[in-house]
């Protein structure tokens, strides 16, 4: 727990901030974490410790059912275990989305099934829904109701269907701007309520493939700088596969065989830098889109910035925004 902050004349590092949330990662390097094992799980946290990560969640993309539920079981012990980033929770991207599936399969695509959704273990504590789901509100309902945050994505939803599931309660906005329909002046969809409803928080993946630098700018003008989380959707992509899907690195990012983006090959200090180094955003903006920001969405008051009585996870950088030192409640690893 941090107990003081205090200035310091002679500093061993140059910046000290809150250690980064992380709410999308599939997975890094050659780790696909729906199959990960001990030794897969151990280099994740170490892949995650280098770039600053200290609060992530394990991000399970579209399958049936069934497979999700046995991936669900397999996962569910790591969860809040100790020694290395906080695993607090899964993040379900699907498999109840719209009509802009992108990497996900279309076969695992049903009605949404409620009871299922009811059934989940208290491990889940993220889910991406299409807006124009089959009884997408009622979902979002259920599952806010049990505490799991929410968010719309890959959706070509009207702008009118996607604030139903807002009223509903979702609060966040998965990857915004891929997969997310198209922003019209006079059928704005589901990306211009995520662009312009303040009960929305927006995530960005900000590896230079993804979007263009000006779309960054816009999305940070449009939401201010408390709605904007950098993720990085990370994949194992030199596992060659997301899940059941298979992948392989083409200009810089993880694609299928037909060119679809399949997540990224980004690390949370990369996006960091490039949103400050190439984007423009200021430094105190960006570091509050991996720290504060996401921390925030998922309700966790404990961590996210220095602050007597929070935890001690914490990230040293230097003066080019390289991670230094990464601390755990205090624990360096």
């Amino acid at each position: 727990m941090i107990v003081a902050v205090e200035p310091c004349s002679s500093p061993e590092f140059a910046l000290v901030t809150a250690g980064f949330v992380d709410l999308q990662v599939n997975g890094h390097d050659d780790v696909d974490v729906a199959t990960a094992e001990d030794e897969g799980w151990r280099r994740l946290g170490e892949v995650l410790r280098a770039q600053g990560v200290t609060t992530w969640l394990p991000t399970l993309i579209s399958a049936p059912l069934d497979v999700l539920d046995a991936r669900i079981a397999g996962l569910a012990p790591r969860i809040g275990q100790r020694g290395g980033p906080d695993a607090v929770g899964l993040h379900l991207e699907g498999p109840f989305l719209g009509g802009a599936r992108g990497a996900h399969r279309s076969d695992d695509a049903g009605a949404t099934d409620l009871e299922w959704l009811a059934g989940l273990p208290g491990v889940v504590r993220m889910m991406t829904i299409g807006p124009e789901a089959d009884r997408a509100a009622a979902a979002v309902t259920l599952l806010t109701g049990r505490g799991v945050v929410c968010s719309l994505g890959h959706t070509t939803a009207s702008a009118e269907v996607a604030e139903y599931a807002v009223d509903a309660g979702a609060t966040m906005f998965t990857h915004a701007f891929n997969a997310s329909g198209v922003l019209h002046h006079r059928e704005p969809g589901a990306l211009g309520v995520a662009l312009s409803d303040d009960r929305l928080s927006i995530s960005v993946i900000a590896d230079g493939v993804h979007l263009d630098p000006r779309v960054l700018r816009l999305a940070w003008r449009a939401k201010g700088p408390s709605r904007v989380v950098l993720v990085t959707d990370a994949t194992g992509w030199r596992s060659g596969r997301l899940g059941d899907v298979g992948v392989r690195l083409v200009d810089g990012a993880p694609r299928l065989s037909d060119g679809t983006l399949a997540g990224s090959a980004l690390r949370m200090d990369d996006a960091v830098r490039y949103c400050v180094d190439v984007v423009g955003i200021p430094l105190i903006d960006v570091l509050a889109a991996a720290s504060a920001n996401p921390a925030r969405v998922l309700g966790l008051d404990d961590r996210g910035s220095i602050t007597p009585g929070r935890r001690a996870d914490l990230v040293a950088l230097t003066d080019d925004l390289q991670v230094q030192s990464t601390w755990v409640v205090g624990e360096p690893f």
